[in-house]
């Protein structure tokens, strides 16, 4: 393959959306280098990219240049580029990589991304992983796996900068300077009593700003918070959220610390939330990803398609109750979409709102009936709305003024049961201790579609046969 028949695109001139995305000449260069086997061209090419835009290209590949890629890249692999990898292609890189080429990656790695890269992993694999590892790497790691999943003891980084509480300003930079084994990045150093239990935290600037004689204890942060290694991650990133910290302390259940939880840890695990719940809302499956294959995707898929089947059945025995209205007055049959349409979309939105605010905690037992409240209230303003268009409508497209208030009044009670339904079920679903994320479209989408057809069909055949 000749590098001038490589099809680039042209880059658009002040593109907003591309001002972080990877230069399609580099990409083809690097595909093109690939393809003629020129490892040192390759390694000269991604030597400025950052670990992230490397892990972005692997995912963006196919599974042979990904394979070929990697293993021209060899020895050169960077650890940063795996914790950087969606984990559905992570472990597959993995296997791709030379034992030895894994080990020096690995070794790089401080011990929460070597916790995260194991997690997912065969026992052989990380058996593999493990004794690469220095002694001491290895217990903190160990140690950390022994946490719950998804807890802040599996999210933590056991590498910490920490200090007595009464040393001097000095006496902490003199420490830092003669430690050669401190975090590659680190924010705070933790103040700790005798018995290892954190008693506060000083942050670097404020470190750096102070004269040597001054206490540590005098310059500590006024927001400290401590978090006990079983908490929830989901808990820890809402807390660094909230209160918006850059580190926190972990501790065991003797209060002793035992490791930091950093700021890029807790927002990963907020993106990791985000994407769950949208992919949960589209009945895709939490674990979707473009570089899964097609079987793959049709498995994740099928069983929220196969419900939607069954409750769209649900919604057809109800139309099947009114046959012979709509079989008078061909007319419910044009309008029928429409109401249960307006419906769905208006219960969406209400549904949106509702797993939004229960996720970052907004909506909560003290304020739910007024939120309720409020959304009952718009659905039946834009019911009233969007029923006098309707109603216009149906007396000028059909010329009948019953049709007219048939659907008028349709429309309003479809979109006060959108709007209850769609912040309802998700808080109903929050307190049985269900996924709102997971099951609220569904019910949302049945409730819409049922009592649209039988508010429409059913005032038709009173009022119109």
């Amino acid at each position: 393959m000749a590098e001038d028949q490589l099809d680039v695109a042209p880059e658009p001139e002040n593109a907003e959306s591309d001002a972080y995305a990877l230069d399609p000449k580099t990409i083809s260069a690097i595909l093109y280098t690939v393809e003629v086997q020129d490892r040192e061209r390759l390694v000269e090419l991604m030597e400025p990219l950052h670990a992230a835009d490397i892990a972005d290209m692997l995912e963006q590949m196919n599974a042979y240049d990904r394979m070929r890629l990697i293993r021209l890249y060899d020895l050169e692999f960077d650890g940063e580029i795996l914790t950087e990898l969606d984990e559905s292609i992570r472990e597959e890189v993995i296997q791709i990589l030379k034992p030895e080429v894994l080990a020096d990656a690995v070794r790089e790695l401080d011990s929460d991304d070597v916790v995260d890269l194991l997690e997912d992993l065969e026992d052989a694999q990380r058996d593999s992983i493990l004794e690469a590892l220095e002694d001491s790497d290895r217990v903190a790691v160990e140690q950390s796996l022994t946490y719950p999943e998804y807890s802040a003891g599996r999210l933590m980084q056991r590498e910490v900068v920490m200090a007595p509480e009464h040393w001097s300003v000095g006496e902490a930079i003199d420490h830092m300077r003669a430690n050669e084994d401190l975090p590659d990045q680190f924010y705070h150093i933790i103040l700790v009593d005798p018995r290892l239990k954190p008693v506060g935290k000083v942050a670097l600037g404020k470190l750096m700003s102070s004269r040597r004689e001054v206490k540590l204890a005098d310059i500590t942060d006024t927001s400290f918070h401590i978090i006990p290694a079983t908490r929830a991650e989901a808990d820890v990133a809402y807390a660094f959220n909230q209160y918006h910290l850059i580190s926190a302390p972990v501790v065991d259940e003797n209060e002793r610390l035992v490791g930091v939880i950093t700021i890029d840890d807790a927002m990963l695990v907020l993106e990791e939330e985000n994407e769950e719940d949208i992919l949960r809302l589209a009945g895709v499956g939490e674990e979707s990803s473009l570089s899964d294959t097609a079987i793959q995707t049709t498995r994740q898929r099928f069983p929220w398609l196969a419900v939607n089947l069954a409750t769209a059945i649900l919604a057809s025995l109800v139309i099947a109750q009114f046959e012979g209205a709509i079989a008078q007055v061909t007319a419910l049959a044009v309008l029928m979409p429409i109401v249960a349409s307006m419906g769905g979309n208006a219960g969406t939105q209400s549904l949106t709102v509702a797993v939004r605010a229960l996720a970052t905690r907004d909506l909560t037992g003290s304020n739910a009936v007024r939120v309720i409240r409020r959304e009952a209230t718009v659905g039946l303003i834009m019911g009233v709305a969007f029923a006098v268009v309707m109603g216009i409508v149906g007396v000028v497209w059909f010329g009948s003024t019953q049709l007219g208030w048939v659907i008028f009044a349709a429309m309003i009670i479809n979109m006060v049961a959108a709007a209850l339904a769609g912040i309802g079920i998700p808080i109903l679903l929050e307190k049985i201790k269900v996924d709102p994320a997971l099951a609220s479209g569904t019910f949302v989408t049945t409730v819409t579609d049922v009592v649209g057809f039988f508010a429409f069909l059913g005032l038709a055949s009173l009022v119109l046969l």
